[in-house]
């Protein structure tokens, strides 16, 4: 009996520092992954957040040359208004989703809005554009006019808004370059960087 006393809390200790050293290692998976992955930037509305995802790169910079982009950023269109929890919990579940099709490199070469999506681009797309969706200038004498501008989404007629009418990832219209087009870094190659340097101060050396 003495014996079993002594054998179980040394099992009972070993199955702590186990744990312990368990827990300790998720965690510091978890806060590894979060910071890889820039988790905090998807909390704020700078649309340089969704190309964390380099295959959002051709979207974001067909939205760059579009109209919409002095008005509406990314959340502005794609994540619900209607109050701050929802916001979020929207963001969070079509993250996890993108990031989840992402990471198994399952994503279409031409990507299409799911029906929560839909719903919430229209929503939005209402929200900004209220004005004209409601007058009423031209019902009475053009038939189905109000129906039209109801019951249809907004992008059956405005098909280039704001992505253009391709919506191929590698062949999106405007993809000029690997990177957000309006970043502040100049992208320039080592090599090119101290040719350029060099011709800048041969004229001063002769």
């Amino acid at each position: 009996m003495e014996k079993l006393k002594n054998i179980l809390p040394q099992k009972n200790s070993n199955w702590r520092v186990t744990a312990v050293f368990l827990i300790a290692i998720m965690i510091g998976l978890g806060l590894f992954m979060a910071k890889e992955a820039e988790v905090v930037s998807y909390m704020s509305d700078d649309p340089k957040a969704c190309v964390n995802c380099h295959v959002m790169t051709p979207v974001y910079n067909s939205w760059m040359h579009s109209s919409h982009r002095e008005w509406a950023s990314c959340n502005d269109c794609h994540v619900p208004h209607n109050n701050i929890a929802n916001k979020y919990y929207f963001k969070a579940k079509d993250g996890l989703f993108h990031a989840s099709v992402f990471t198994l490199r399952a994503e279409p070469e031409v990507m299409f809005m799911r029906e929560a999506s839909q719903e919430v681009v229209q929503d939005n797309c209402i929200r900004c554009h209220v004005q004209q969706v409601t007058q009423t200038k031209y019902d009475g004498w053009i038939d189905t006019h109000s129906a039209n501008r109801t019951e249809r989404h907004c992008w059956e007629c405005h098909r280039e808004v704001p992505h253009g009418r391709i919506h191929g990832i590698s062949t999106i219209k405007n993809n000029i370059a690997p990177i957000p087009t309006d970043s502040e870094e100049t992208v320039i190659p080592e090599w090119l960087e101290q040719k350029i340097n060099q011709d800048k101060q041969a004229p001063h050396e002769k």
